[in-house]
């Protein structure tokens, strides 16, 4: 009965031959754990990209959205008649309409005078805008001249504007050398387009912007029926409607502009290419540890081949090494991913942040790392020939 037990009862070699050389051990977890880190960086920043430029796009009231066929991005919106919109009322499941005014207007910031580009969104206050219903209220505070809503999660460099109006101060500043007073705050955030945001009405945003013209707007909402299909919607209106107005579903809009940031800059290929530069360092720090490691015990690796051992077997260990390596590299690297992307969220007010989805995708590619790894280093044992090592 005992010796069935020492039969059945298996020696965890894999685990004793890393920790046998602790420091070698450590060098190796902390390569792994730094390759982590470095791609839970570069795609957090690159995600957060994508996520915060469309961080406006997605509170939208709208299930249709009308942009001319010139504009590019949410920072190079151009212009289109007024009157599309109004055309697409025709639709017997067109519900409602908003037009938008869009462009990036020059802030005075009204503690230093220092200017800055702000975002600036105009409509009529009457209008629905954004689904969240508390920019509802606060939209009437729009209907006198000259007011804005400012968004409390611009830069700092804008000025302590939110500061100063929980304070119950009256915050004023000038755009293009009008004066504008702050009547409430709003939360949207900032993108790598804009560092900060405002919304006020239609008529104030064209007293702010006196090249705009009048009968222009840069982006149509469309509301829909509850029961209306807004696929089928998009297909009529586009034949409806002249070739000067582009006509997007709202996940549609959302992929505009996602796509622009994707392809259209090098920001998005940097960021990837940096999370393939983690990876390839992980291998390399991985393969050189389990190489060595192979290579200082192949005598021991001949002595069990030649007991009988199958070549299977040992190459089994070689797996589990990286198997053991993955796994507890990870951990540091996620935990540390969490404490940069807190600072990144507090230093840039981006939305950088981690999901199962980026977690997920790390430890796939630390868990093929080590896996490759591995495999690149059993070629040492499987080469060997028993009688040459003795």
């Amino acid at each position: 009965m005992k010796l069935g037990f020492w039969n059945r009862r298996r020696i965890p070699l894999a685990s004793l031959m890393l920790i046998r050389q602790p420091v070698r051990l450590f060098v190796a977890l902390a390569g792994i754990s730094f390759a982590g880190i470095l791609m839970f960086m570069q795609l957090g920043f690159r995600d957060g990209l994508f996520d915060a430029s469309v961080t406006v796009h997605r509170r939208f009231d709208a299930d249709l959205v009308l942009i001319s066929p010139r504009s590019t991005s949410s920072v190079r919106m151009a212009g289109f008649p007024k009157r599309r919109l109004i055309q697409a009322m025709a639709d017997p499941q067109v519900e409602g309409i908003t037009p938008v005014h869009w462009s990036l207007m020059l802030w005075r910031n009204p503690e230093n005078l220092s200017t800055r580009s702000i975002l600036g969104l105009g409509f009529d206050p009457e209008d629905p805008f954004f689904v969240n219903p508390e920019l509802s209220q606060d939209s009437q505070k729009l209907s006198l001249k000259g007011r804005v809503l400012f968004d409390q999660l611009s830069r700092p460099e804008f000025g302590p504007v939110a500061e100063w109006f929980r304070q119950g101060r009256t915050v004023e500043s000038e755009i293009g050398g009008n004066r504008v007073r702050v009547a409430g705050l709003v939360s949207l955030g900032t993108s790598f387009g804009a560092d900060g945001n405002l919304l006020t009405s239609s008529e104030t945003f064209l007293d702010l912007m006196p090249n705009k013209a009048p009968g222009s707007i840069e982006l149509g909402l469309i509301r829909l029926k509850p029961t209306a299909d807004p696929l089928a919607v998009q297909e009529r209106l586009t034949a409806l409607l002249p070739n000067d107005v582009r006509v997007l579903t709202k996940q549609g809009f959302i992929d505009f502009e996602q796509n622009y940031w994707r392809s259209s800059t090098s920001i998005g290929f940097i960021f990837t290419l940096g999370a393939a530069m983690g990876f390839v360092v992980g291998c390399v720090i991985v393969y050189q540890v389990l190489y060595t490691d192979v290579s200082d015990h192949l005598p021991e690796y001949a002595t069990l081949m030649a007991m009988g051992y199958q070549l299977k077997t040992l190459v089994g260990v070689v797996v589990r090494e990286g198997l053991i390596l993955a796994l507890v590299g990870y951990i540091p690297a996620y935990l540390a991913g969490q404490a940069l992307y807190w600072f990144v969220r507090d230093a840039t007010r981006l939305p950088v942040g981690m999901d199962l989805s980026r977690a997920t995708t790390v430890f796939t590619m630390i868990l093929v790392m080590c896996m490759l790894s591995a495999g690149l280093a059993m070629r040492r044992l499987v080469d060997a020939d028993p009688a040459e090592i003795f």
